[in-house]
This record gives C-alpha cells, structure tokens and sequence, in this order.
C-alpha cells in the first residue's frame, strides 16, 4: 500500500507533524486489511472554529463547530490513487476536548484521526449497532497505536 497524505495547516493551535498522522493512518489501514496493491489518497485540512463551525452549519446544519468532519470520496474503489476523501480537524476544539476529558493531546488527536478514517471508510454511528461496532473497531485501533 502507498498512502498520501495533504496536509492543509490553516490553524495556528497545536496539530501532530506529518509522518505522526502518516504512521497512525499507515497503521490502521494495515490493521484493517486494506489491499497491500491500493494507492490510497487522503486530504486533512487543520482548522479554527470560525471555518469549522460554518462547514458544521453548511454540511450538517448544525451551527457550532465540531471536532472533526469526514467528506467521503463518492469515487469507484478501483480508481487509483483511491481517494478515501478529506478530514477536517478543528484544531482548538480537539484541544479543549484533550484538557476537559484529562485525556494526552497527541493521543485525542489520534482518535480523532482514526474515528475520521473509519468515517471515510463507510462506518457510521446513526444507530445503537453501528455505533457499537464502530466504537469497538476505534478501540482496537487505538489499542495498536500504544
């Protein structure tokens, strides 16, 4: 498999370097059993509160930011590179997060990764199962990157 990642930094908070959203992306599609023969694209774009919240209200009409958004790539799979879609990660939100859940910055980020991916991936957390199946493959992904 070869992953590539864009990165679009339009925050000045904290954010992982490169090959940090690199390894946890590389790790858990391995995991996931992604074909070893796919070209795997996926864009991030870091942002403020300002852009998030307006993505928030256009794409989701809710009118506040979020922690992240996943825009899936409506492509054939067999189309390569195959373009899993874009991220996009608010960069304070997932900080406030981090300090009000006690929880390691860097570790908050990769879950939001990770959660964003499976997103991308077609997993969803509408319905009691689907959130229990997703919370379940989000943990044992978390798990593997320590």
């Amino acid at each position: 498999m070869q992953l590539e990642i864009d990165i679009q930094n339009a925050s000045d908070y904290y954010s992982p370097a490169k090959e940090t959203f690199y390894y946890w992306l590389e790790t858990a599609l391995n995991k996931l059993d992604m074909s070893l023969t796919d070209n795997i694209e996926i864009s991030i774009r870091i942002v403020d509160s300002d852009e998030m919240q307006r993505l928030n209200r256009d794409y989701r009409q809710r009118d506040k930011p979020t922690n992240i958004l996943s825009f899936a790539a409506d492509l054939p799979t067999d189309v390569q590179p195959r373009l899993l879609g874009d991220l996009v990660i608010c960069a304070p939100v997932v900080a406030a997060e981090a300090i009000s859940q006690g929880k390691d910055k860097t570790s908050h980020w990769a879950h939001m990764v990770i959660h964003g991916l499976l997103h991308l991936l077609g997993y969803d957390h509408i319905t009691d199962d689907e959130a229990l199946e997703m919370e379940a493959l989000e943990a044992k992904l978390l798990a593997e990157l320590g």
